[in-house]
C-alpha cells in the first residue's frame, strides 16, 4: 500500500527544479529534502503491518476473555483512507491551464510572424536621414497628411479664429 501510495506522488524533481527562480532555490532544496526524508520513511514501513500474535496474549494474561474482546475490536477496527475529491478539479485546471498555454504560443507564434515582417521592412527601407516626404508616407502611411480631413493643417480656417 506504502509503494502504491508513493507511485501516486511521484514529482518531477527535474522539471520542478528548471521552473524555480534562483531566489528561492534554499526552500526548494529544503522541500526536496524534506520530501525524500518523509519518502524514505513510506517506503520503509511494510505494506500490512505486523500481526499481532493473540495466542501469546492468551497464554500471558490471566482474565479470560479480555484479550478475545480486544481482538474482535481490532479486527472490527477500519481506519477510513481519506477520499482525493479534488483530483477531478485538479486535473479540469491543468487541462485547462494547457489549453490556455497552447492558445498563448499560437497567438505569440502569429504575433512574432508578424513582428518578423515589420522588422524586414524596417530594415529595407531608405535610411531616415536619406528619405523625402514621399518615402515617408510610403513606408509609414499613417503619417501622411489627410488633405480632405485637414485642409488647412497646420493652420486654422479663418472662420476658427
Amino acid at each position: 500500500m506504502s509503494s502504491r501510495r508513493v507511485a501516486l506522488k511521484a514529482v518531477d524533481w527535474l522539471a520542478f527544479g528548471e521552473r524555480v527562480p534562483p531566489n528561492q532555490r534554499a526552500m526548494f532544496n529544503a522541500l526536496k529534502t524534506r520530501s525524500d526524508a518523509l519518502t524514505s520513511r513510506l517506503t520503509s514501513l511494510p505494506e500490512k503491518p505486523l500481526a499481532i500474535d493473540w495466542n501469546y496474549y492468551r497464554k500471558m494474561i490471566e482474565k479470560p476473555g479480555m484479550v478475545d474482546e480486544f481482538e474482535k475490536k481490532y479486527n472490527a477496527l477500519k481506519i477510513p483512507e481519506p477520499i482525493d475529491t479534488q483530483v477531478e478539479k485538479i486535473n479540469a485546471q491543468e487541462q485547462e491551464a494547457n489549453e490556455s498555454a497552447q492558445n498563448y504560443c499560437q497567438a505569440s507564434k502569429e504575433r512574432i510572424s508578424k513582428y518578423e515582417l515589420e522588422l524586414t521592412k524596417v530594415k529595407n527601407m531608405v535610411p531616415f536621414d536619406q528619405m523625402t516626404i514621399d518615402d515617408l508616407n510610403q513606408a509609414f502611411p499613417e503619417t501622411k497628411l489627410d488633405k480632405e480631413k485637414y485642409p488647412y493643417w497646420p493652420h486654422k480656417p479663418i472662420n476658427e479664429l
